[in-house]
């Protein structure tokens, strides 16, 4: 397995205490990604499935207020063999699992008894402009969606919320749509993330062009009004 970052955070992705690694590559290249460092499936460190492992049953002291391991990214699904080996092993011993992922993985669902907790990116309500900013579509993601809500997993579903793309009232209400569509309501959290620049020094650091401006952000004003929309559909939302 190819790891570029690992450290531990606090109720940021997914319950209490947990260690999180960032997988090696990408299969989306959105213009806002904070962690370009993760985009090329080479690069990062090496280390075995078995080593991973061991690494976090060391580790599993620290896994207080209901922590565990989380996998993200770069797309943590790209290394899917070497991740669901590693996630069966973790569930036999009883370690709180999540990955958090774009959904567009086909195999998704073959993790879905090994899981605790689904993590998952919906960037847009229309797979077409979906296509547009990030180079796939995502009807995938929803299908998976679908399926992790049948299944009975967990679902934290997330909103990179970036202006001049998915932070109109209109785009609030086309989301609350398909959401109501998918089944989340009652069924699953929404929670959204506005726009930062936290990857802006990365890429240039990379000799990466970064085509993020200004209308990216958005106000406070704004982001409650979205919520509001959201809520008026019936869906709970959480901010970790």
């Amino acid at each position: 397995m190819r790891i570029f970052q690992k450290g531990f955070n606090f109720s940021q992705d997914g319950p209490g205490n947990r260690l999180v690694y960032h997988l090696q590559g990408c299969n989306l290249r959105c213009p806002w990604c904070s962690n370009p460092e993760g985009l090329s499936g080479s690069g990062g460190t090496e280390i075995t499935p078995e080593e991973l492992v061991e690494e976090v049953l060391r580790s599993s002291l620290l896994f207080f207020d209901g922590g565990g391991v989380t996998f993200t990214g770069g797309e943590a699904t790209l290394q899917f063999v070497e991740l669901k080996a590693v996630l069966e092993r973790l569930h036999q011993e009883g370690i709180h699992t999540c990955i958090e992922t774009n959904g567009l993985s086909l195999r998704l669902p073959e993790l879905f008894p090994v899981l605790d907790l689904l993590i998952m990116d919906l960037k847009h309500p229309d797979p077409r402009r979906h296509r547009v900013m990030t180079g796939l579509d995502n009807r995938q993601t929803m299908e998976n969606i679908r399926g992790a809500l049948a299944f009975g997993l967990p679902l934290a579903i997330r909103i990179p919320l970036i202006g001049g793309f998915n932070a109109s009232a209109s785009d609030a209400e086309a989301f609350a749509a398909l959401f109501r569509e998918l089944g989340v309501p009652g069924r699953a959290t929404v929670e959204l993330l506005p726009y930062h620049e936290y990857g802006k020094d990365k890429y240039e650091t990379l000799g990466l062009p970064y085509t993020m401006g200004p209308e990216a952000k958005i106000t406070g004003q704004q982001r409650e009004a979205y919520e509001q929309i959201l809520r008026d559909a019936g869906i709970r939302l959480i901010r970790t």
